[in-house]
């Protein structure tokens, strides 16, 4: 009786046992069970404050994102903001690893971010200046001297966006030592968000005046976007210490021990021999890339506070 039961059960336990050893962990019989899933490694996402066309920037920060992952073994992405206030939040909150901020900007997301580093600028950045232009039609000719800033009084009047460095915070301490005050100009003054809109309104006379960026100032003209016909630079500031690299301290855990010394080395590397390097370069409007610390924008931070722009 057993051997009946035996050949006549065996054909369905064979069924039933043949799946679950299957799907044991271990079998043989399905190889691909035991191999591990593939781990991911999450982007090291950059951004930049949108000082300048939204075109220009796509283009200048993917060529380096496309730099960076090779350099540095990671995938890179930028990531684009609104405005200067959103690269600031972006990067305190945690969305974005590293910024290119103005001067002013990069204290503010410092502030906000303990352990956060200043780790590159541009070598025109150790010595930066603003170029304050003017529409021919004013009147307005150009000066020599800060106190001859005094020539803006009863014009008409803008700044960059309200958080640029050189297009706000050190043109309006620059017009307070030539004791020209806000409420001197005709009207409110403006704030036309990025410095090729200043070129751009000031060129067309819907302002008198105006200040940006020099670097942008120079791009444009050397491109021929310019009419020199209907506006001029009346005066070119003072020196400061402005555009910088600023990398959140997180990296370090996240890709490894030293991950922020390996990103401003590979920072630091981008040579103008080699042509790929050249283009991001030259894209930057700078030579080189040169190492930088928080204390060299002290004088920012202690201007920021004068004018309510660091609380």
């Amino acid at each position: 009786m057993l051997r009946v039961l035996s050949s006549t059960l065996m054909p369905a336990l064979l069924a039933v046992l043949l799946p679950l050893t299957a799907c044991t962990p271990g079998s043989t019989s399905n190889p691909s069970a035991s191999s591990e899933e593939p781990t991911t490694t999450q982007p090291f996402v950059t951004g930049a404050i949108p000082d300048q066309d939204p075109e220009q920037l796509q283009r200048l920060y993917s060529k380096l994102s496309d730099y960076l992952s090779e350099a540095l073994g990671v995938p890179v992405e930028y990531q684009p903001v609104t405005d200067y206030a959103a690269a600031v939040t972006a990067f305190r909150v945690g969305d974005l690893d590293m910024v290119w901020f103005g001067g002013l900007t990069g204290v503010q997301a410092r502030l906000q971010v303990p352990g956060a580093e200043a780790i590159a600028q541009r070598d025109i950045d150790a010595e930066f200046h603003s170029v304050f232009i003017a529409n021919k039609a004013s009147g307005i000719e150009p000066i020599d001297d800060i106190s001859e800033l005094q020539v803006l009084k009863d014009h008409t009047f803008t700044f960059g966006s309200e958080s640029s460095t050189s297009g706000r915070l050190m043109p309006q301490y620059f017009l307070q030592q030539g004791n020209v005050s806000l409420d001197a100009f005709k009207g409110e003054v403006g704030f036309s968000q990025n410095h090729d809109a200043t070129i751009k309104l000031v060129e067309a006379g819907t302002y008198d005046a105006g200040v940006l960026n020099e670097q942008v100032w120079n791009q444009r003209v050397e491109a021929g976007e310019v009419d020199l016909d209907k506006v001029q630079v009346i005066w070119r500031s003072p020196a400061y210490y402005d555009y910088h690299w600023v990398i959140n301290p997180d990296v370090n855990d996240r890709y490894g021990d030293g991950f922020v010394e390996k990103v401003q080395a590979a920072l630091l590397a981008l040579d103008p021999t080699v042509p790929e390097h050249q283009e991001i370069l030259e894209l930057f409007g700078a030579d080189r890339f040169i190492p930088t610390e928080n204390s060299n924008y002290s004088q920012i931070e202690e201007i920021g506070r004068q004018i309510g722009k660091i609380q």
